[in-house]
């Protein structure tokens, strides 16, 4: 048998199995159809299927309870939609043999609309009323339903659970009286004894035989019910998904399907909101040890997910993530608590009187405060409670005060596999710090099924996301934003453009091309999974704003965001401390910020250290060598700096290694200029700035505070020419021949070749024309080869060396795509 016929395949068929059909599954005459192919193709011997009302119905209802219950007319209307909703859905599956069911629904419309007359007209709705006319949808529905099965020749009873199932209230929602209901199903069950069943879902009797609803998921908890007294031997819930998510869709769009978790995590991750079933629906399973199934009914092929006693071990220790919004953080400290017996009790004694559900609770083992986090509509009601109860110690100042903070959300990670597993909490606060999330409270149960955090509630989506790459359950996901599209721009758009898809596949790094811009305008893309038509895109696209360029880099639902700036403009890394302090990390060929003024320099390096954010510029320095790096370790290891030589410009090495004096200075300049291996204005590279502003990047990475004004710097370009045009500059450049034919002849009279070479020392920094020996490591580079020289402590009499191409745009491009993956890859991707 085939791989696809084995999906294809019913489960193995179970002597009675109970299959609950939610709102979604009921919405229509298509999933009527829909519903009834699933239960004929399960292959049941007996089964009970308890169903919902239609998608929104039940919301319909409640609101035409409000408008009775206000005197206002408009319920009839209201309920009138809600019947011609059933109606027109009986026509297109019932067709001809509809009128049965139409005339029961207008029977059905009647007492509807005397019960909700009384309402109107007493301007009150009583538990009583409330709960019949809450409860209607799923009535009409599983009629409906009952008749397009009889019709489809199956053998089927209707069970109303309003007159079988009762249950009494309780501090904890509905209770089942199960002897009684137990005794009422037999009766009933040998009256009907068909081998189908179809059973309202979420309604019930109470104690007095008055009509009530379980409440919101009362469906569910129904099926469970139903499971248990009819001693089912499977449990299978039908909606809309593939079964339980790591997390919510809506948050973490890359969230898996779960094939397996336990009732212990199911449980957690209901209480805090996750898409699963609520822990009272499997208090009935999880007393028989009935495994509950998790289906679509859109894609009933697919396996799903099993709620059991005990679930596999899966490839993460956090089996699912959840996130509770609308929540508020009540806080009660003082030096009064620290040692006091009964301080707990007392506070949260207080708040069940006043009917405060605590979500969350932390406390230090000083003891000298107390914070829970509670849902914000009752946090006032919450810090009432509390200072009424503290009103004594308040007054003597013993307690401080109690404090409310607003907009909290609590993130809870979950799983099984996190019970005594070292890490666990050390990589979601990781994954948290290194998006820049702030912890408000923590609690873990001594379990470690669960750890809760709380956190600003504007931080919670980015934090979800965080979170959930970090325990490898969906790729590391990255906003990226590229300015400055030139020659290096261009590269590295085209290296991205290559990479994408790889990266998401083999290192599970999702980076997001969310914006690109020019130096006039930028181009925003929402989506950024691919690196599309830059180009074109740039053409008439928005003005440039830098501010809203870095918003709609740091999306707020992305945990992540990065600033690649390929630009050589001072006013973009003028940006880049305040980029910094919100988070952003940045990558850069761009030698202003690094080279700049110090004060700026100092900015940059405060922001990093606050925020813990990247601030990665390699490129800046011999394009994609690790020269950076290297120096960066040389440092952090403790070595000495001595002194740092280096021929730092690919231009110049190009020049004077073809220099040898058969052919004019000249002549290679505007050979090198055709080749695209200078500047626009070659000037820019005879002067030898660009070669002191990255000497300046080295000292300050060496720890020496210069600028630009302390670096002696010897300029190629003669006087005569520094103020004209580049035109007449490349015209008139044959007259520096003269004097560099002269260097060159007294240097080859030396034995000695020239370089243009950058050194710092103990005597200042330079970049000066130099002769060096023939047997110098810098006499034979390769064309435009870059190379630095270390000079320290440990390596004195043998200088550690780094030479490599040092010039062109893919190959800085390919530094500073090094540079994104270093930083990708302190943020937890495998890259």
């Amino acid at each position: 048998m085939s791989h696809a016929s084995q999906e294809d395949s019913p489960p193995n068929p179970a002597r009675l199995a109970v299959h609950k059909f939610g709102g979604s599954s009921m919405a229509d005459a298509a999933c009527l159809r829909r519903v009834a192919a699933i239960l004929a193709e399960v292959g049941d011997l007996n089964q009970v299927a308890v169903v919902s009302a239609m998608r929104g119905v039940t919301d319909a209802l409640l609101a035409v309870l409000a408008r009775a219950e206000a005197g206002d007319g408009v319920w009839q209307s209201l309920l009138y939609d809600v019947l011609g909703r059933h109606r027109d859905s009986a026509r297109a599956l019932l067709n001809g043999s509809a009128q049965p069911y139409l005339d029961w629904l207008d029977a059905q419309a009647v007492v509807a609309r005397e019960v909700l007359g009384a309402v109107a007209h007493l301007h009150s709705a009583n538990g009583t009323a409330a709960g019949f006319v809450q409860g209607l949808g799923e009535v009409w529905s599983s009629r409906l339903l009952v008749a397009f099965l009889r019709q489809s020749g199956r053998d089927v009873a209707w069970l109303d659970a309003r007159e079988l199932l009762s249950v009494r209230t309780g501090a904890l929602g509905a209770v089942v009286d199960w002897e009684e209901s137990a005794r009422r199903l037999a009766a009933w069950r040998q009256a009907n004894p068909a081998a189908c069943v179809v059973a309202t879902g979420f309604v019930a009797q109470d104690e007095n035989g008055r009509a009530c609803v379980l409440g919101r998921n009362g469906s569910d908890y129904s099926a469970a019910i139903f499971a248990s007294l009819f001693a089912a031997d499977r449990l299978t819930l039908w909606g809309d998904t593939n079964g339980v998510l790591s997390a919510d869709p809506r948050l973490v769009p890359e969230a898996v399907d779960l094939p397996e978790l336990s009732f212990d995590e199911a449980c957690e991750l209901a209480y805090f909101g996750a898409r699963v079933i609520h822990p009272q629906t499997m208090t009935p399973a999880i007393a028989r040890g009935l495994p509950i199934h998790i289906k679509n009914t859109f894609a009933p092929a697919h396996p799903g997910s099993v709620i059991s006693a005990a679930a596999g071990e899966g490839a993460s220790p956090v089996r699912g993530l959840s996130i509770v919004e609308g929540m508020a953080l009540v806080n009660i400290e003082g030096a009064g608590m620290i040692g006091v017996p009964g301080t707990a009790e007392r506070a949260f004694g207080a708040l069940a009187d006043a009917g405060v559900s605590v979500t969350m609770i932390s406390q230090g083992s000083s003891e000298h405060s107390i914070c829970c986090v509670v849902k914000a509509v009752q946090s006032a009601a919450a810090a009432k409670a509390l200072q009424h109860a503290f009103a004594a110690e308040l007054a003597r100042g013993e307690i401080a005060g109690v404090s409310v903070h607003a907009e909290v959300a609590v993130l809870a990670a979950v799983g099984d596999g996190m019970t005594g597993k070292p890490g666990v909490a050390a990589r979601l606060f990781g994954a948290l710090a290194r998006s820049n999330v702030n912890v408000r409270a923590i609690a873990q149960g001594s379990s470690e099924r669960n750890i809760s955090v709380a956190m600003a509630a504007a931080d919670a989506r980015r934090a979800l996301r965080a979170v959930h790459a970090a325990f490898w359950l969906s790729p590391q996901t990255v906003g990226v934003g590229v300015i400055g599209v030139g020659k290096v721009g261009a590269a590295l758009l085209e290296q991205l453009k290559a990479a994408l898809p790889r990266l998401r596949a083999d290192s599970g790094l999702d980076l997001r091309l969310r914006a690109v811009a020019n130096s006039r305008t930028m181009h925003l893309d929402d989506n950024g999974r691919e690196v599309g038509d830059w180009r074109a895109a740039l053409d008439g696209a928005a003005p440039l704003d830098l501010a809203g360029f870095a918003d709609q880099v740091q999306a707020a639902h992305l945990p992540h965001a990065v600033i690649i700036d390929c630009t050589a403009s001072a006013d973009v890394a003028a940006h880049y401390a305040e980029w910094l302090q919100r988070g952003i990390h940045i990558v850069t060929p761009n030698k202003q910020a690094g080279a700049g003024d110090l004060d700026v320099w100092r900015q940059i390096r405060r922001a990093c250290r606050q925020s813990g954010v990247r601030f990665r510029y390699e490129a800046t320095v011999g394009a994609g060598l690790p020269v950076i790096q290297t120096l960066r370790d040389l440092v952090d290891t403790g070595d000495d700096i001595v002194a740092i030589d280096g021929i730092l410009s690919g231009t110049l090495a190009w020049l004077f290694n073809r220099y040898d004096g058969s052919r004019p200075f000249s002549a290679l300049l505007h050979e090198a200029h055709a080749m695209g291996y200078t500047e626009p204005d070659p000037r820019d590279d005879l002067s030898g700035m660009d070669v002191a502003r990255k000497l300046v990047i080295l000292a300050r990475e060496a720890g020496r505070e210069l600028s630009l004004d302390d670096v002696t710097v010897e300029s190629l370009v003669p006087p005569a020419l520094a103020g004209v045009s580049a035109d007449q500059f490349l015209q008139r450049i044959d007259e520096a021949d003269a004097v560099l034919a002269e260097r060159h002849q007294q240097a080859r009279a030396n034995g000695a070749v020239l370089r243009y070479v950058a050194r710092l020392d103990e005597q200042g920094a330079r970049v000066s024309l130099c002769e060096l020996p023939s047997g110098h490591a810098f006499s034979h580079l390769r064309l435009t080869d870059n190379i630095v020289q270390f000079t320290t402590r440990r390596y004195a009499d043998n200088p550690l060396i780094v030479q490599g191409p040092g010039a062109g745009p893919e190959v800085t491009a390919a530094g500073v795509f090094s540079d994104l993956l270093r930083v990708a890859s302190q943020l937890g991707a495998v890259a």
